[in-house]
């Protein structure tokens, strides 16, 4: 993407167009902004971290307000988590994938209010939220949830082991199971290991008051990892959404982004 990592690549807009709802053919009003460069707006949002309000209409995105709006339909249709779940299936296909193992952590991010916000425990109480993030042992994102900053860890770790797609790309069922799940002390919790064990995966996950599980530390970095790549979405390392689904659509239009890198390096 260059210097320019907002400008839609042709083979990219080639997987996202078929995704995108198309419009009545006798819509009132003028005709609408070029999906395309709406979508190039909404990444130079994501990169940039300006208000809508601010976006160059010199660049022929459109204005603030078209792209925001744009957002809202393929929100509701889907469009980003349908691109994730395609990307991830390329990627499956490509044995780009580490099912051994998957990570889970979170990560605190400062907030403007609105749904899932709360006093951040690592912030002296300013108004927060928290992504929760389980990724695999490469570092592909699965899945993020968005929830309060004063959310539990361990409340979230079977959402987000139940919210992995299942993935595609090989002959046979779809792969949606890792066989070992990495956890800090945040996710000690026994009846979550009984689940994880009734889905047949492993829960490799230190216990408080005991020293942490040798080694456990450099199989989960890739994690952290995932995180700086994630929040170097300016947009996402501040949440200025104030809705929840607009912020989660932007979530997953970031996570698409980051199994398309890896997509294009592995067949490079």
């Amino acid at each position: 993407m260059g210097n320019r990592p907002w400008i839609v690549a042709d083979d990219l807009w080639t997987l996202i167009e078929p995704l995108l709802p198309s419009w009545p053919e006798k819509a009132p009003g003028p005709k609408p902004v070029d999906d395309r460069l709406c979508l190039q707006g909404i990444l130079y949002v994501l990169y940039n971290d300006i208000s809508w309000q601010l976006l160059p209409l010199e660049a022929g995105f459109g204005s603030g307000q078209t792209c925001w709006r744009r957002l809202g339909r393929w929100r509701k249709a889907g469009v980003f988590e349908k691109l994730h779940h395609i990307l991830l299936a390329e990627l499956h296909a490509a044995d780009a994938l580490d099912w051994t193992r998957a990570c889970v952590d979170a990560s605190h991010i400062r907030a403007k209010g609105g749904q899932a916000t709360g006093p951040s425990p690592v912030d002296r109480g300013k108004t927060g939220s928290k992504h929760h993030l389980i990724c695999d042992g490469n570092g592909t994102p699965f899945k993020v949830i968005t929830t309060a900053a004063n959310v539990s860890d361990v409340t979230q770790t079977m959402a987000l082991v139940d919210g992995i797609p299942p993935v595609a790309g090989k002959p046979g069922r779809p792969h949606r199971r890792p066989d070992v799940l990495l956890g800090d002390k945040g996710y000690d919790s026994n009846p979550n290991r009984r689940e994880l064990r009734k889905r047949r995966i492993l829960p490799v996950i230190s216990r408080k008051g005991a020293p942490n599980i040798k080694g456990l530390g450099r199989l989960r970095y890739v994690v952290e990892q995932t995180f700086s790549l994630l929040h170097h979405f300016e947009r996402l390392a501040v949440r200025w959404e104030r809705r929840l689904d607009f912020h989660d659509a932007l979530v997953s239009l970031a996570c698409s982004l980051i199994c398309w890198r890896r997509l294009k390096k592995q067949v490079a």
